[in-house]
């Protein structure tokens, strides 16, 4: 099984929505973050990724058949060479929306996931997100200036790299008629899907946590 479709956009991007999506047009099982930490065979093929290891792409995607959100939007420039017949979605919205929604979910998590008691294997797993995608991306912190410039430079590299005829950059706001016309899939009748609320982010790790003024978690 090899993937057929790319997502290259950063998570909080409408990602579940379009990995729901995509299931419903035929295009799943879809990967995202959710999968690796509920698929077992996931996290230690993304910690090789994360460790710089040579890896089988193919290996690491099997079983699915499309992508979007992290960990995968980290290396979609892999992902690109070893799928070539794989088309991009690239999932975008206004920066300022998607920094409120980024600064409120990943990145207080990132920021405060140390205090949290979390499962052994899912502490585990960010641990490898860390190395994958906070350190190197966002500069292992959380504020507008540089989570914005990360956001604003992988926009960039997706429009200066990906070919018009491959790429589709795609706001969920604008339903089912761009997506399905780019995969060549009917329109569905049912409305496109709308998921991934702030709450439905927290309800992951047993709700969100409450920080004092000088940024320690006091209860979650």
């Amino acid at each position: 099984m090899s993937l057929k479709v790319i997502g290259s956009g950063f998570g909080r991007t409408g990602t579940l929505s379009t990995k729901l999506a995509l299931e419903q047009l035929g295009f799943g099982p879809c990967h995202q973050m959710v999968e690796v930490m509920g698929n077992p065979e996931q996290p230690a093929k993304w910690a090789a990724v994360a460790a710089g290891e040579e890896v089988d792409w193919e290996d690491v995607y099997e079983g699915y058949n499309a992508q979007v959100d992290f960990p995968g939007a980290a290396v979609w420039r892999q992902a690109v060479i070893a799928f070539p017949d794989a088309k991009v979605v690239h999932t975008e919205r206004p920066e300022e929306d998607w920094w409120a929604s980024f600064d409120k979910t990943i990145g207080k998590f990132m920021t405060v996931r140390r205090s949290i008691a979390l499962p052994p294997p899912v502490e585990g797993v960010f641990e490898t997100m860390n190395t994958l995608i906070f350190e190197p991306i966002f500069g292992g912190t959380v504020n507008r200036e540089t989570a914005i410039a990360a956001y604003r430079k992988n926009n960039a590299s997706v429009r200066e790299t990906i070919p018009a005829d491959r790429l589709l950059v795609f706001n969920v706001a604008e339903g089912w008629e761009p997506l399905c016309r780019f995969l060549e899939v009917p329109v569905p009748a049912t409305p496109f899907p709308r998921s991934n609320e702030r709450e439905e982010f927290w309800a992951k790790f047993g709700g969100e946590p409450q920080i004092d003024a000088a940024g320690r978690v006091i209860g979650n």
